[in-house]
């Protein structure tokens, strides 16, 4: 009796609780027989859903049908653990690397979508997508006339496959500093090499200081990599220096680092960008110390960072450029007491491609502005892409970014604004990395700045002796001008034949000097 009494009262709640839902609903759960089954969802809708998993939705009109088909679709299907015959995405990996990306399980063993829904998204991008994306629009009035540079090529050591991976000036000793391979050079403006360093990896970034060694960041693998082989230190060069030691090591392909006094102890401390591959972090280490390091962001892609009081608050501020698939710049606002909060303000589909920013006021509002390139192409998506090349971001004076000058190059690298003519208003320097120009003297294109965002473009005919990764823009000769250095890089021999065949020529200078004309 008592076990049908509980029954009922469960029954009864039961009864209760659907006539509630009819009630509030509006509308009965129990379908008429004759209704439709729900439709199964379409290829867009699934693909919205699983692609905002990880990044931004990329429209199928971002490549071209082949790209997306033959390689995008399936290393994304590998990621939701759908198998592709014949495609392995360990092959090109050493076992290091391999048994680190097993461990982040970037590839599951079991799927995490229904293959039927998989096929789905396969078909709406093959579908939608253009067998061919369009070519490049000229938006920029060119002059025939070359660039107002006068060049003079710099070749140093027997490496006849240039590999540039640094390019600094030290403004303080006259110095430009570069690294080729796994070589540093010092040389003066003079042409004489002051110092030479033998690294155990390439470098990447390097930071002067006043009255204490630079500091040096090599980066371990230059290959895509998530081993830990990374190191931030100081590079000796001043004997009987009473510098602080600094050596943070363990770092994930790191590429570019900058400091300052982030949590007002009157210390210097560092933010340093880890791209990785697969993993990767951007972190800030109190006072260089390595045993107190702060992760603001444990995705892989952190290329580099400025900075910047950008609220005026007294504070400094982090502005990041991230990569890989998460292609965004981030302000990290400084709230005090090393604490920091995030916020996007520019975000793009993951095959962008972003390369390099910097922060320029453009319109002398005096609020920082974004000068950004995006040409990378060295991902899955290896096409020439009508939206790469570089861009000025307006600040609307909070921090609210508009795009109002757009200027196409294949392969774009970096962009560096400076007032190259000296009339008060910001001229840009671009370099193309990546693509394969019609023309390679257009891989390094100068912008005269005409007022109102209106520009006239001219190139260099030495330019084509070289595929230029780095840039510097500085005084190097002394004349009170800033002058432009380009570092070649060339991964291998094959690529050196490659450009031979298209330019003719068969020597390559590590650096390409462009000094103003007089």
């Amino acid at each position: 009796m008592k076990m049908f009494s509980v029954t009922r009262l469960i029954y009864a709640l039961c009864l209760s609780l659907i006539c509630l839902a009819i009630f509030f609903q509006g509308e009965s759960i129990f379908p008429p027989q004759n209704q439709k089954p729900k439709l199964k969802s379409s290829g867009k809708e699934l693909a919205v859903r699983y692609c905002q998993m990880c990044h931004t939705f990329p429209e199928p009109g971002l490549l071209d049908r082949n790209t997306w088909e033959k390689s995008v679709l399936p290393n994304m299907g590998m990621r939701l653990g759908i198998k592709t015959n014949g495609t392995d995405p360990f092959e090109d990996l050493d076992p290091i690397d391999e048994s680190i990306v097993r461990n982040l399980n970037i590839y599951p063993d079991a799927p995490l979508i229904l293959k039927e829904d998989w096929d789905r998204i396969v078909d709406y991008y093959v579908q939608n997508a253009p067998i061919k994306l369009e070519s490049q629009q000229v938006t920029v009035s060119h002059t025939k006339e070359k660039a107002p540079f006068k060049s003079q090529f710099i070749t140093i050591g027997d490496n006849k496959l240039p590999k540039v991976s640094l390019l600094n000036f030290n403004e303080a000793s006259s110095e430009l500093y570069i690294g080729d391979n796994n070589n540093l050079y010092a040389l003066k403006n003079t042409g004489e090499i002051s110092n030479s360093w033998l690294l155990n990896s390439p470098a990447s970034h390097i930071e002067f200081n006043e009255n204490s060694d630079p500091l040096l960041l090599t980066i371990g693998q230059f290959r895509p990599s998530d081993q830990e082989l990374g190191r931030l230190a100081n590079l000796k060069i001043r004997e009987n220096n009473q510098s602080a030691t600094i050596a943070i090591s363990k770092l994930r392909r790191p590429v570019h680092f900058a400091s300052a006094d982030l949590n007002g102890d009157n210390k210097k401390d560092v933010v340093v960008c880890s791209f990785g591959n697969y993993g990767g972090k951007l972190s800030w280490f109190d006072n260089f110390e390595p045993s107190k390091e702060h992760v603001l962001s444990n995705l892989p892609g952190a290329r580099m960072v400025a900075i910047k009081d950008l609220n005026g608050d007294q504070k400094p501020d982090i502005v990041v450029l991230m990569a890989q698939a998460y292609e965004q710049i981030s302000i990290y606002y400084n709230k005090g007491q090393g604490e920091f909060e995030e916020k996007k303000v520019l975000e793009f589909s993951p095959v962008h491609g972003v390369s390099y920013f910097e922060l320029a006021d453009f319109n002398n509002d005096g609020f920082q502005d974004i000068l950004l390139t995006n040409g990378d192409n060295w991902d899955y998506s290896n096409v020439d892409k009508p939206y790469q090349g570089l861009r000025i971001y307006l600040n609307d004076g909070h921090n609210n970014f508009k795009e109002t000058f757009f200027y196409p190059m294949y392969g774009c690298s970096k962009a560096v604004a400076r007032d190259f003519d000296n009339d008060g208003d910001l001229d840009i320097v671009g370099v193309s990395f990546y693509a394969d120009l019609k023309d390679p003297r257009e891989s390094f294109v100068y912008l005269l700045n005409n007022g109102d965002m209106k520009y006239t473009a001219s190139f260099h005919p030495d330019a084509l002796y070289g595929k230029w990764l780095t840039m510097e823009v500085a005084d190097f000769n002394g004349d009170r001008r800033p002058d432009v250095m380009l570092g070649s890089f060339m991964f291998n021999f094959n690529e050196m034949a490659k450009v031979v065949a298209t330019t003719g020529i068969s020597s390559f200078p590590q650096v390409l000097l462009l000094t103003q004309i007089e």
